[in-house]
């Protein structure tokens, strides 16, 4: 089949530069709220996993809900345009108070109103998000009828979003510097990093309402013939799209690298350079430490998004997900081993950077496949349910977020380090610290070696049964097209 582009070189570059404003802000979220909660707020361990857990089961219901709305209603600006500018600057507003103690609250008192501050801005931000991140990750599906220039813009967006995951890596130890001699260094740091990636992003982020072209215009949902499948029965039905739905759930631990950093630098009894005796010096050596874990992290993941476009030349995504997936998962073995049995950090590297790989190849690549199996569905049914599957993706990536922040407080409970009685002696929290048993050191760094390296494994599991693939995928491809044409649906060559 000949190969026509529709998307403009400026068009796609702005909304990856949309991608980037969003990653800045979504990146801050997901790789320091555990750290927060746990070691600044020093929130009780059991309401954290709750709070993650429950407003999870509330986007299992405000998720889909979006996609609904976003595919039955078509507004004058487009049915997906609206969304990124009126959402930016609540999301932005909602970012800074989480990391933000209210006034009249002292982080050292864990009060009923601190937690109902915590639960109410969380599920917030969840919700708000939700009603962006839906409709701004479905445009590519409207800007070209095209797979692969679809599968291309997809990959554009997420690497350029994947260089947000890189400025929040760097942040805590930027920002960590000039507040290591406050009175609460901890507090002052994540309320300036929330505030400068807020201001930053959103701002960005709403360039996609401009910038971006509807081309493909699906007609709003009529009434539905009691013959018919329900929006939620196609997309449940669909066999590849579930499979990519738990392919994604089970990858929860490709979260964990950038996420259980900060943790890992806490408490694994790693250092680099002299072993830290004051408190500036143990605050200095867990920004030191997380920044390494987490630039292994975004060098392998960002790295990858880079070659994905000349990748998916070569390759099916069915393979790149595989293949990386198993080469990541005997990364993380002898990153566990080496690193445990070395005690070096360093040497660490080049394995961290390999596991690291299937970040990018999942964060890329599941998202190619869930427009596929829009196709799909489309080819099957004769309905287009864009915004609802890109909510499955959107659902998956939270889901996955909350398990992995789940296993982390988890293992905090399980090996029993008790940070409220911790901090309750700050005197004493660096000679704590450093000198941990072995149990407790080994489920820390097992955080970034060994759990997500299973995870890495049982991904590839339901990949080896999706077979939108090859010869398939071309007859969907060719045979939507005509579907379209004789339906009347305008591909807008603008």
């Amino acid at each position: 089949m000949e190969e026509k582009n529709y998307a403009s070189k400026s068009e796609v570059r702005a909304y990856s530069i949309a991608a980037l404003g969003q990653g800045l802000v979504y990146s801050c979220m997901s790789s320091y709220i555990t750290d927060y909660y746990m070691n600044v707020l020093a929130l009780d361990a059991m309401f954290v996993i709750l709070l993650m857990l429950l407003a999870r089961v509330w986007d299992a219901i405000n998720d889909p809900l979006m996609g609904m709305i976003v595919d039955r209603h078509q507004t004058k600006r487009g049915r997906l345009r609206p969304y990124p500018i009126i959402t930016a600057i609540p999301i932005a507003i909602l970012t800074i108070l989480m990391f933000l103690p209210p006034l009249g609250f002292d982080v050292s008192e864990r009060t009923k109103g601190m937690y109902v501050y915590v639960a109410v801005v969380y599920v917030l931000w969840g919700m708000i998000y939700t009603s962006s991140d839906v409709p701004f990750w479905s445009m590519p599906n409207l800007m070209t009828p095209n797979p692969k220039e679809r599968g291309r813009i997809i990959s554009y967006g997420r690497t350029v979003g994947g260089v947000g995951s890189a400025v929040t890596v760097a942040l805590p130890m930027i920002v960590g510097y000039f507040t290591a001699k406050s009175s609460n260094p901890d507090v002052l740091k994540y309320a300036i990093m929330a505030i400068s990636m807020s201001v930053i992003g959103m701002p960005l982020f709403s360039i996609s309402s401009f910038k971006v072209k509807e081309r493909i215009s699906i007609p709003n949902a009529t009434k539905r013939d009691p013959n018919e499948p329900s929006t939620l029965s196609r997309i449940f039905h669909c066999k590849p799209l579930m499979l990519v739905v738990i392919s994604g759930i089970l990858s929860f631990g490709r979260y964990m690298l950038q996420s259980a950093a900060p943790h890992v630098a806490r408490y694994a009894g790693l250092y680099i350079g002299s072993k830290p005796t004051t408190v500036e010096q143990y605050q200095s050596n867990i920004s030191t430490v997380a920044l390494v874990i987490q630039v292994c992290a975004a060098v392998g993941m960002f790295g990858t998004m880079l070659l994905m476009p000349k990748l998916f030349k070569k390759f099916e995504y069915k393979t790149l997900m595989i293949s990386s997936c198993l080469g990541g998962f005997v990364a993380s073995v002898i990153t566990l081993i080496v690193g445990w049995t070395t005690q070096n950090l360093l040497i660490c590297i080049p394995f961290m950077i390999i596991s690291s790989i299937p970040l990018g190849v999942i964060n890329v690549v599941s998202g190619a496949m869930v427009c596929d199996c829009l196709d799909y569905i489309e080819w099957k049914t004769g309905y287009r349910d864009t915004a609802v599957g890109s909510a499955c993706q959107s659902f998956v990536n939270k889901l996955g977020n909350a398990f992995a922040t789940v296993v982390i407080i988890l293992m905090y409970m399980v090996v029993h380090i008790d940070v409220a009685a911790m901090n309750s002696k700050p005197e004493a929290i660096v000679e704590t610290a450093m000198n941990m048993g072995d149990p407790q050191r080994f489920a820390m760094f097992a955080l970034v070696s060994i759990v997500p390296g299973i995870s890495l494994l049982l991904t590839a599991i339901p990949m080896f049964f999706y077979d939108i693939v090859g010869e398939k995928k071309e007859k969907i491809t060719v045979e939507l097209a005509e579907m379209r044409k004789e339906r009347g649906i305008v591909v807008s060559e603008a």
